[in-house]
C-alpha cells in the first residue's frame, strides 16, 4: 500500500470510530435519564447496571451501525473535498476507481468485523440487555410484555402458555394437547409452569389431565406435579427474542429444528439469520455511495453532503426495517425481503459511483 493509501485507510477506520465513542455515550445518557429511576427504586447492583450497560453498548452500536459507517465516512471525505486533498489526488494520474481502494479495503475490515460481532457477540449482549430490562425494569417481572405463545412441539402435539418470563423460566396459563389425527387424545392444564435446570424437568402447579376415552373421560389433578417434556425453555419464548440471542451455530440448529416441527415462525426466525450477512454487506455499499455522494467539492459546503447523507441512511434503515417486517408477516421469500435495501441501494452506489468518476 501507498503513503495515499495508508493516510485514507487511517483517516476511514479512526473516524467510524470516533464517531462510535461519541455517539455511544450520548444513547447511555438518553438511556440512563430514562431509566434511573427505576434503577434506584429497585436497587438494583452496580455490578449489574454495569454489565447491563457493556450489553447496551454492543447492542447499540450493532443496531446503528450502518448510520454510524455512512456519516464518517461523509465528514471525513467532505474534508478532503472541501480542502482540494481529492482534486490533488486525482489530478496526480490516480483513477477515481485507484482512489476507492482504501476505501473498500476499510469496508472489508469493517465488515468482518460487523461479520464476527453479529455471529458471535452480539447474540450474547442481546440476551444480557434484554434479561436485565425483564429482571429490574418491568413493572411486573413475573409476566413478560410478550404473550400468547402457541406452538407445535411434534407432529401431534402442541403447546400455549399466556406469558412466559425468560428470566426466572417460569410460565402461566400452560396447555398441552395430544391428538391422534384429528381426534383429542388427553389434554392437560396448569395454572404455571416452571423450568427446573437441575434435572431438566418442568413442575406444573394447578394440574390437570383429562385423557379422551370411548366410553368416558379420565380426570387426574394434582397441586404440583413434575414432568419431562420434549420442549425446552425457548419454545415458550418469543420469537424474535430467542433469536437474537442465539449465535450462529445455536441459531441453524434451532431453525432445523423449528423446521422438523412445521413452525409457523421459520420467516422470523430466518430474517434475524440472513440480516447477520446483510449488514456487514451493507459496508461495501454505504461507503461506495458515501464517497460519491461526498467526494465533490460543493458550493454549500460540508453541511449540504451531511444533509444528503443523513437522508439516504435513514432510507436505508426504513427498507431495512419494513422489508424485515414484511418477511415476518407475509409470503415475501425472507432472503428476498431482506436483501431488498441491499440491491437497492447497490444500484444506486453504482449510479453514483458513475457519476462521481466523471
Amino acid at each position: 500500500m501507498k503513503i495515499i493509501d495508508w493516510y485514507i485507510l487511517k483517516r476511514y477506520l479512526a473516524t467510524f470510530f470516533v464517531m462510535l465513542l461519541l455517539f455511544i455515550p450520548i444513547g447511555i445518557a438518553i438511556d440512563v435519564s430514562e431509566k434511573i429511576n427505576k434503577i434506584l427504586d429497585k436497587d438494583v447492583p452496580f455490578i449489574e447496571v454495569a454489565k447491563y450497560y457493556g450489553d447496551f453498548t454492543i447492542y447499540f452500536a450493532n443496531l446503528l451501525f450502518p448510520i454510524f459507517l455512512f456519516l464518517s465516512i461523509i465528514w471525513f471525505t467532505s474534508k478532503l473535498a472541501n480542502n482540494t486533498e481529492i482534486i490533488a489526488i486525482l489530478s496526480s494520474g490516480i483513477s477515481f476507481s485507484r482512489f476507492l481502494r482504501p476505501y473498500i479495503i476499510g469496508a472489508t475490515m469493517i465488515s468482518i468485523l460487523a461479520l464476527l460481532m453479529g455471529f458471535f457477540f452480539v447474540p450474547k449482549a442481546s440476551k444480557g440487555f434484554n434479561d436485565f430490562r425483564y429482571t429490574y425494569l418491568k413493572s411486573n417481572p413475573q409476566v413478560r410484555e410478550s404473550s400468547d405463545v402457541y406452538k407445535q412441539i411434534s407432529d401431534n402435539e402442541y403447546i400455549y402458555v399466556k406469558s412466559f418470563n425468560y428470566v426466572n423460566k417460569r410460565g402461566y396459563n400452560f396447555n398441552l394437547e395430544k391428538f391422534d389425527g384429528n381426534r383429542l387424545e388427553y389434554k392437560i392444564n396448569a395454572g404455571s409452569i416452571k423450568w427446573n435446570p437441575e434435572d431438566s424437568t418442568y413442575t406444573l402447579a394447578g394440574y390437570s389431565k383429562r385423557t379422551i376415552g370411548v366410553m368416558g373421560d379420565t380426570l387426574e389433578s394434582a397441586a404440583q406435579k413434575k414432568f419431562k417434556f420434549n420442549f425446552e425453555p425457548d419454545d415458550l419464548t418469543p420469537v424474535i427474542y430467542v433469536a437474537e440471542t442465539m449465535t450462529l451455530g445455536e441459531l441453524n440448529r434451532f431453525i432445523e429444528k423449528e423446521k422438523a416441527r412445521g413452525s409457523g415462525n421459520i420467516n422470523t426466525y430466518l430474517v434475524v439469520k440472513y440480516k447477520k450477512y446483510s449488514i456487514p454487506i451493507s459496508a461495501f455499499i454505504l461507503t461506495i455511495i458515501a464517497v460519491a455522494v461526498s467526494s465533490m467539492k460543493r458550493r454549500g459546503g460540508m453541511g449540504i453532503n451531511l444533509a444528503v447523507g443523513i437522508s439516504l441512511a435513514f432510507i436505508y434503515i426504513f427498507f431495512d426495517k419494513v422489508f424485515g417486517t414484511m418477511a415476518e408477516k407475509s409470503s415475501i421469500p425472507p432472503l428476498i425481503a431482506v436483501w431488498i435495501p441491499n440491491i437497492t441501494f447497490g444500484i444506486l452506489a453504482i449510479f453514483l459511483l458513475r457519476n462521481a468518476k466523471r
